[in-house]
């Protein structure tokens, strides 16, 4: 479709000539602007999806895909129902949970905490802890007297391997002086870092039993978690648990999207509207590819005109201007594209070196709930990114190009 003939004439009208020299200079800030616009969306665009990712994969590494709750205090037979729940065909397991909001209180400092009475069977299967207890054991909790800890808590807490600190509960007792909350000493087993603030600072797992003497379940849980083999069954999976309990009024089951929907939402908004708003840095730069090109294609009408009159159809001016200004589309998406992959790929390490160099934290964990910056770089949006980036700057080009095929070469030669 084009001959070397046209790609020989499209660069030499891209080289500068003295005269020439603000064309060139209009096309290399074109040039530059589609590059940085493509790099700026593809470390936008990975950092998003690296958030995301992170998130998510901590959110259901200590949460579970489904949870049942009651509308009652509490799930009672839940032995009996973990059993048939086992049953089903896309489930991996099943386990009895105790839930409660508590105060953290030590000598020094007291602070809002959120109990999870787990057995250790079922703790194991949370690999987001499992792999990241920094101190102690975690078989520690099988001693009824002893709780795992987030690493924030035990840092804000001061608190280490063997420390004691009471867990006071909104559950009262009746006593000859009134009703007291309930409060008891317990000693820290371990110590874990899941690598998100929130689950850090605020996380205890206790003794499933402990936890049900602590907070008056008697032989009842507050929920149960289920875990899926495929993330994306969910929605077979609550089916079958709705033929297990038959409609059960007061049980009722949540997913971790809805738990975390106000997480998710922001996140697909923030993500929109951050592709929406750097799309315009390239449109920036394709206007600039359209004046440079109208600039060059003024600038060359004699030239145009002595190709036309040596036989040039109108069709091989088109093409040699559409291929000057696709050149500058193409070489500065592809320059973007090898900036934004690599800048992805060493995120963290700019980050470091640039908190070193302005001794600031341009990461603030407590606002972005992880305490490193994820990259994850994927395919599709690659591909779109560049795909975009081509087709802007090839129709900014098309009316510059239009406008040179149709110049008239008996106009333009009669004054010379």
């Amino acid at each position: 479709m084009f001959s070397k003939l046209e790609f020989l004439i499209a660069w030499r009208y891209l080289r500068s000539k003295r005269k020439e020299g603000f064309i060139s200079v209009t096309a290399i800030f074109s040039f530059i602007g589609i590059m940085i616009g493509v790099a700026t969306l593809i470390v936008v665009m990975s950092v998003m999806n690296g958030f995301r990712f992170e998130l998510i994969n901590r959110i259901v590494g200590i949460n579970s895909h489904l949870t049942i709750y009651s509308r009652q205090v509490e799930v009672k037979d839940y032995q009996n129902l973990v059993k048939q729940l086992q049953k089903i065909k896309d489930l991996k397991y099943a386990n009895p949970l105790v839930e409660k909001h508590v105060m953290i209180s030590t000598k020094n400092d007291n602070k809002g905490g959120f109990v999870k009475g787990i057995k250790l069977e079922d703790l194991k299967h949370k690999k987001l802890i499992t792999e990241n207890i920094v101190a102690g054991n975690i078989n520690s909790i099988e001693n009824k007297n002893s709780v795992i800890i987030g690493v924030n808590i035990a840092r804000s807490m001061n608190l280490n391997i063997g420390d004691s600190f009471k867990i006071i509960s909104a559950d009262s007792s009746e006593t000859i002086i009134g009703t007291i909350p309930r409060i008891k000493t317990y000693e820290v087993g371990a110590i874990f870092d899941s690598g998100m603030l929130e689950y850090d600072s605020t996380t205890i797992f206790m003794n499933f039993e402990m936890a049900q003497t602590h907070f008056r379940l008697k032989e009842g849980a507050s929920a149960i978690e289920i875990f899926a083999q495929d993330i994306n069954n969910l929605e077979l999976i609550k089916d079958a648990i709705y033929q297990i309990t038959l409609g059960d009024p007061n049980l009722y089951i949540t997913d971790w999207q809805q738990a975390n929907a106000s997480f998710i939402d922001a996140l697909k908004v923030e993500r929109t509207a951050m592709f929406l708003i750097l799309t315009l840095i390239i449109l920036v730069a394709a206007f600039n590819v359209i004046s440079s090109m109208i600039m060059l294609v003024n600038d060359k009408k004699k030239n145009i005109a002595l190709l036309r009159t040596l036989g040039m159809t109108k069709s091989a001016v088109l093409r040699i201007f559409l291929i000057c200004g696709s050149s500058i589309g193409f070489f500065g998406t592809s320059l973007g594209l090898l900036i934004g992959a690599s800048f992805a790929n060493n995120i963290n390490e700019i980050k470091l070196w640039l908190e070193s160099l302005t001794d600031t934290s341009l990461f603030n964990p407590a606002v972005y709930f992880l305490t490193n910056l994820p990259a994850k770089l994927f395919i599709g949006d690659v591909l779109t990114i560049t795909l975009m980036s081509l087709l802007i700057s090839f129709v900014a080009t098309i009316y510059p190009a239009y406008k040179a095929s149709k110049s008239n070469p008996a106009d333009i030669l009669r004054y010379e």
